[in-house]
């Protein structure tokens, strides 16, 4: 059966193809700005999106359509930083998204990119070694909210974060890079080494009843550290990190629990989604309890 023009053009005006792939979004509002990320496909003629919004893992939505050009799916209350339903249109304009996000309490615009494919690469050569932390003082780092910077102090030489307060950020940014550092995770709290400021690789005593990534030495909602190693407190553990383009290996305490895999979009905390950039180290105070850490010293690889 031939189909009439206006037959056809209200398919390709419901079609999700345009939208299909990675997308690195940002919003923009009265307040700043804040990032997000999606994943759109298509199942079955079904609309799929999976969402990483300003906190929270990476999490399949149950609302999501293409109607009249534009994609269209909700975030629910109380995930991924929103208080109430929130609501993404977007329409492509030229290679970029556009639109407004909305819910109960305000309204940003939306801008979106494709997301970079960062493909792994070889490291042929390595610099000079960075030691981001000098055992003495704040020398190199800011504070995200630098009224709550208290809640970090420098103890005996080491880097503390006594819970609930704000993160606290390196100076120096990075692109591929070797990271290594120890830490000393208290009971009941959490913690976490944010790569170029987007990706976290968990540090936690009080995840066991999440799912396996949110587990230390995964990466926050997309992959699980294989073999999970034994949850202890009061510790000093290592990491020993490589990240090259968006694959990442990570080393706890000498056994190798992530080989190489890809991380497929920015997670929930992340400073911003412009993934093709480099970034900072960060390691969050946001959440609970008392975390120390030590002997930061991140490698870049040589041009």
């Amino acid at each position: 059966m031939l189909l009439s023009l206006p037959a056809i053009s209200l398919i390709a005006q419901n079609s999700v193809e345009p939208f299909v792939g990675r997308w690195d979004l940002t919003l923009s509002g009265q307040s700043g700005t804040l990032p997000s990320w999606i994943d759109v496909s298509e199942d079955q003629g079904r609309v799929k999106v999976l969402f990483v919004g300003v906190t929270d893992h990476a999490t399949p939505l149950k609302q999501a359509d293409v109607k009249d050009g534009k994609l269209i799916f909700v975030s629910p209350k109380d995930e991924s930083g929103f208080s109430s339903d929130t609501t993404f249109t977007a329409q492509r304009s030229g290679d970029r998204l556009v639109g407004t996000v909305t819910n109960a309490d305000q309204k940003w615009s939306l801008a979106g990119q494709k997301a970079p494919a960062l493909k792994a690469h070889t490291v042929t050569a390595w610099g000079k070694p960075v030691k981001l932390f000098d055992g003495k003082d704040f020398s190199g780092w800011r504070f995200k909210d630098p009224s709550q910077a208290s809640s970090w102090q420098v103890v005996d030489g080491t880097l503390v974060h006594n819970g609930h307060g704000t993160e606290i950020i390196s100076i120096p940014k990075f692109e591929n890079f070797k990271i290594h550092l120890e830490f000393n995770c208290g009971p009941e709290s959490n913690s976490g080494v944010y790569l170029r400021g987007r990706y976290e690789v968990q540090i936690e005593t009080d995840s066991v009843a999440e799912p396996p990534s949110h587990h230390t030495g995964g990466v926050y909602g997309f992959l699980d550290p294989i073999p999970e190693q034994p949850r202890v407190s009061d510790k000093w553990q290592t990491f020993d990190i490589t990240f090259i383009g968006r694959y990442v290996t990570v080393v706890q305490n000498g056994i190798t629990v992530i080989d190489n895999k890809e991380i497929p979009g920015i997670t929930g905390g992340a400073l911003d989604s412009n993934e093709g950039l480099p970034g900072p180290i960060y390691l969050q105070g946001s959440e609970k309890g008392r975390v120390a850490f030590r002997n930061l010293v991140v490698t870049p690889a040589k041009d």
